[in-house]
């Protein structure tokens, strides 16, 4: 089967990034090098594998310094527009600013991780379960340290933040990657939403957020331990 399904990906590149201070006061994450290059054109070439080449960069924190340097996203191959923030709209509220480009089921990810994740076997698993969402979830040795999925088989009962080590409800964590049906933008409250606390639950009781557990690696670069880390590790795309 060829690579290419989803034809549209959001990237969400707003954040502050206080963790990673005195790095990101004149620099934003998105710009931050991981060996050799920006963190988001790691996201662009695995995006690129699967044939997709529209990006929706959602922008806020020194968002002139982001757009200034991927511009329309033509020397990257890509047609690149923008959702700018004037204030955090959080994880979901800016994706809702940018409706009139989400007309078909896209993809949606963070742009402080990276992740190897077979895209099309996601999407197969997306549209046979009739998801609204599904979430990529990496297993991870010591969960207790993040929101970790409940699961009744594939489906996402629920996530439990930062559970005591010893009463985790899985292995499995949020890798921060996300294929979504549009219709759940409507289901977004109006200003600032988080996906986690907003929109998943909801989806949840509804008995349509699913996980796709995926073997590839995933690292993210929430703080400078962890950005040391994946500068180290990272193997790239697979």
């Amino acid at each position: 089967m060829g690579r290419g399904k989803l034809k549209t990906a959001v990237i969400l590149a707003g954040g502050l990034g206080t963790r990673l201070r005195p790095l990101t006061l004149k620099k934003p994450k998105a710009l931050l090098p991981l060996q050799g290059k920006p963190i988001v054109e790691h996201i662009f070439y695995w995006l690129k594998l699967y044939k997709i080449n529209h990006v929706v960069l959602a922008v806020c924190n020194l968002k002139e310094q982001i757009i200034d340097y991927y511009k329309d996203g033509s020397k990257f191959g890509l047609k690149i527009d923008y959702l700018k923030e004037n204030v955090p709209m959080g994880t979901a509220g800016c994706v809702k600013l940018g409706k009139n480009y989400l007309k078909e089921t896209f993809l949606c990810s963070h742009a402080d991780e990276v992740k190897d994740i077979n895209i099309n076997e996601w999407f197969e698993f997306h549209k046979k379960n009739k998801a609204l969402v599904s979430i990529a979830l990496t297993k991870i040795d010591n969960p207790s340290a993040y929101g970790v999925a409940k699961m009744d088989g594939d489906k996402i009962i629920e996530f439990v933040e930062k559970p005591k080590k010893g009463t985790e409800p899985s292995n499995l964590i949020n890798s921060g990657t996300y294929i979504i049906e549009p219709e759940v933008l409507n289901m977004i409250p109006d200003g600032h939403a988080m996906w986690e606390y907003d929109v998943f639950p909801r989806i949840a009781k509804l008995g349509r957020l699913y996980g796709f557990v995926f073997p590839g690696q995933w690292f993210d670069i929430g703080n400078m331990q962890k950005y040391k880390r994946c500068e180290k590790l990272w193997k790239g795309i697979k």
